[in-house]
């Protein structure tokens, strides 16, 4: 059987038939086993119709397996598009964000219900502080930062005392509000009473800082978040480097 002639149909089709991730799963077709040289170097409208607007079965059949022709079939294509390329489809504009990837990441992460966790999580990131401190109090607030109770609530064997201040129980409430020299920096601040406001209010760390970000003046929010930050650090210092 002589094999079926591959026409090269329109030139507005950019995308390469192999290693691309054009299917409507996000997936690609491996070239691997294709050992046809002229089939490696074909684009996408090789193998559609002459309108472009619906593929060639014949073609697609010849040259390739039945669940990978199923695979081209099952992606659609739309009228309306002009010249086809790749797009990140969760901007407008089709261009890659990190913003756009950390909600498809986080709407990943919470379709599972027990593991979502409430909270009104843009204000962190509209805090005008560096990226490190915003990464630091969403860590927090995602109950994630390696405090001595963490380790301990994982089965890990370690001490259970402040290794700040040796005294009380090191989970992040101590470290980060209740801690007397945590407490005296929030009293320089004038932030203490509010702090102490909403540790009265709220039971975890995650809603404590969630109340104060709400409540706080802007120029506030911002100290308090680079607070938080910086006894972080110190407490750090202190474990790592046996630096106060």
């Amino acid at each position: 059987m002589q094999p079926i002639t591959i026409p090269n149909i329109g030139s507005k089709i950019n995308i390469p038939i192999f290693e691309a991730p054009w299917l409507s799963d996000g997936g690609s077709i491996s070239g691997e086993c294709q050992s046809s040289d002229v089939i490696h170097q074909t684009r996408i409208n090789s193998f559609m119709g002459h309108n472009n607007h619906n593929w060639d079965y014949n073609v697609i059949n010849y040259y390739f397996d039945p669940e990978t022709v199923h695979k081209f079939l099952k992606t659609s294509l739309f009228r309306q598009v002009e010249e086809d390329q790749l797009i990140w489809r969760a901007e407008k504009n089709g261009h890659y964000s990190v913003r756009s990837a950390y909600h498809i990441c986080m709407e990943e992460i919470t379709r599972n219900s027990h593991l979502h966790r409430a909270g009104k999580w843009d204000i962190i990131w509209r805090i005008k502080v560096s990226l490190k401190v915003k990464n630091l109090i969403w860590r927090v607030c995602q109950n994630c930062l390696p405090v001595r109770a963490s380790f301990l609530d994982k089965g890990v064997h370690c001490p259970s005392l402040c290794a700040l201040c040796d005294e009380s129980y090191e989970d992040m409430i101590h470290v980060l509000f209740d801690y007397y020299e945590a407490r005296n920096v929030s009293r320089e601040s004038c932030l203490l009473s509010k702090v102490d406001l909403a540790m009265q209010n709220n039971n975890t760390t995650t809603e404590i800082i969630f109340a104060l970000l709400q409540d706080l003046p802007q120029d506030q929010a911002h100290i308090f978040c680079t607070i938080l930050w910086s006894l972080w650090k110190s407490r750090n210092m202190r474990v790592w480097q046996n630096t106060t």
